[in-house]
């Protein structure tokens, strides 16, 4: 039988609204894999003085970390093993998900709202590369202070979530907007993939 092919879905949002952990508790449920933000251990090890050529340098390295991923979730169907496991409910439907946590979506918004510019190679690969589903994180979580957030005001994560928003709206992949505390969120992103797994 011929396998179905995998299902990716774009965890986006401004800063702490819980995508890395929504995309954790995901790929719990679902027994599978989840690839994480490239950025964040980039500015750990380099600081967070960057400048608009270390974005393009991100946005490269996070997706070639997505397509390991995606390479590791294909390795092991051809073997044989689904992922992590073998999972009924994966199984069931014959669909592995990868959960993804940023895409050139959220590079795209973060080069223009710091730099004013985005890099055409972004651009590009907004067009060329495809997911089945983006989950929207809502900024009605509270702030969470780290080290490499910069916007604790409400108001720039709001202007930023409208940004995000507009994006969606003006885009054809199927999305929907996560808000809630983090149980709701998963529950509303849970209900979303189902629907689209079963679709």
């Amino acid at each position: 039988m011929e396998q179905k092919p995998l299902i990716k879905v774009a965890v986006i949002g401004p800063e702490s609204t819980g995508k890395s952990t929504l995309c954790e508790l995901l790929a719990q449920h679902y027994n599978t894999q989840w690839c994480p933000e490239f950025a964040r251990e980039y500015l750990l090890t380099h600081g967070t003085d960057y400048t608009y050529d270390d974005l393009l340098y991100i946005a490269k390295g996070q997706l070639a970390m997505e397509d390991e991923y995606v390479q590791s979730i294909v390795n092991g169907r051809e073997s044989g093993v689904n992922s992590r496991s073998n999972d009924s409910q994966l199984m069931a439907h014959g669909s592995p998900l990868l959960f993804i946590d940023t895409e050139m979506y959220v590079m795209k918004v973060w080069c223009e709202f710091v730099f004013g510019k985005c890099h055409r190679w972004v651009l590009d690969q907004i067009i060329e590369r495809k997911y089945d589903l983006y989950l929207l994180c809502n900024t009605d979580l509270p702030w969470v202070k780290d080290e490499l957030r910069e916007y604790p005001d409400l108001k720039t994560r709001d202007q930023l979530y409208h940004i995000y928003k507009d994006i969606m709206i003006n885009q054809s992949t199927p999305w929907m907007d996560i808000s809630g505390d983090h149980d709701e969120r998963l529950q509303k992103a849970i209900k979303a993939v189902d629907q689209l797994m079963a679709g």
